[in-house]
């Protein structure tokens, strides 16, 4: 599809935030045919579609589900943050990985594409808050308590219609990662758990991957309260590209994504947009997003939509730096 001029000058020039990918497993579960520094057959993301998707801050994932008993969760864990590691260091004249705001902007200022590191649930923890202390030195600044279920810091979306909230190693983990500067994200949590965080958290939550539940019904989408308690904090939802999350169905395009971000500016205000891929962390996308590289076409789309390049701007990276500006420091 042929861009209009105006897209393609539009994307060029913001600031373009990815909240969430799930791309550091590729680098140890895909035998060896994937490598981040070349554009690849398989997966949503590397180095060169990455730029060509305008990207210049990509959020990065390291997520343990299937790996939470005994100590399987902390060393997965540790075996995704040294391939990720290992590969920041191969692309380290094209990738930063950030340790504060005042990283960030620079990286953004030199034309690197700022990588900021991220726990997707809390369980390589086992139950230690001194290992969080000990993420954060290998560069981890966000984090997520949960993955859909119940660990020791909180109940997540999956435990159903009486979970439960946040416990108090959790409050604990929370207190730390508020005083360590990290990123806080509430996704996947139960909306009892989602709201006692909001509450409890001195920093703007982030939820890096939902989209909105009155237009899709999607356990894992956000109801109009929880999406308005997250503006009034100060907080941004990363609006995400999985056909279920869109239509509550197996396909979506961009036309029904967009029903997402006309619903929540509309009703709650363009602060509190964003965008959260989850790009090879889901087995089909949005038609027309089907890889980063095709993220100026989700820019177009906002402008036929009636979006200010103001509010695109907002939305394409603005409103997450707001937030990473604060929690990072």
């Amino acid at each position: 599809m042929e861009l209009p001029d105006r897209a393609l000058e539009l994307h060029s020039q913001a600031v373009v935030v990815d909240a969430h990918c799930d791309t550091i497993h590729l680098l140890i579960d895909s035998h060896g045919r994937y490598n981040f520094k070349q554009r690849n057959c398989i997966g949503h993301l590397d180095l060169p579609r990455l730029r060509q998707g305008g990207v210049d801050v990509q959020l990065f994932a390291l997520c343990v589900a299937g790996h939470k008993t005994g100590c399987g969760a902390l060393k997965h864990a540790l075996v995704l943050l040294e391939a990720f590691h290992r590969m920041a260091e191969d692309n380290r004249e094209d990738l930063t990985l950030i340790a504060d705001g005042a990283g960030l902007t620079d990286s953004v200022a030199n034309g690197k594409i700022a990588a900021l590191l991220t726990i997707e649930g809390g369980e390589p923890l086992e139950g230690r808050v001194e290992l969080l202390h000990i993420m954060h030195r290998l560069g981890v600044r966000g984090f997520s308590l949960t993955w859909n279920d119940r660990n020791l810091l909180a109940d997540g979306v999956g435990v159903g219609e009486k979970a439960g909230g946040l416990t108090e190693f959790g409050r604990q983990v929370l207190r730390d990662v508020n005083r360590l500067g990290m990123i806080v994200d509430a996704a996947h949590l139960s909306r009892r758990a989602f709201f006692e965080l909001l509450d409890a958290s001195i920093s703007p939550v982030i939820v890096s991957h939902a989209n909105a539940a009155a237009v899709s019904n999607h356990r894992r989408n956000l109801d109009d309260a929880q999406i308005k308690a997250l503006r009034d904090q100060g907080g941004v939802v990363g609006l995400t590209f999985y056909p279920p999350f869109v239509t509550g169905r197996n396909e979506a395009c961009l036309e029904d994504l967009m029903e997402h971000f006309c619903y929540i500016a509309q009703c709650f205000g363009v602060e509190v947009l964003g965008l959260g891929s989850d790009y090879d962390g889901i087995p089909g996308t949005v038609t027309g997003l089907e890889d980063v590289s095709s993220l100026p076409l989700l820019t177009a789309s906002l402008l036929e939509r009636g979006f200010s390049e103001k509010e695109i701007k907002m939305i394409l990276g603005g409103n997450f730096l707001r937030v990473f500006s604060r929690s990072l420091g």
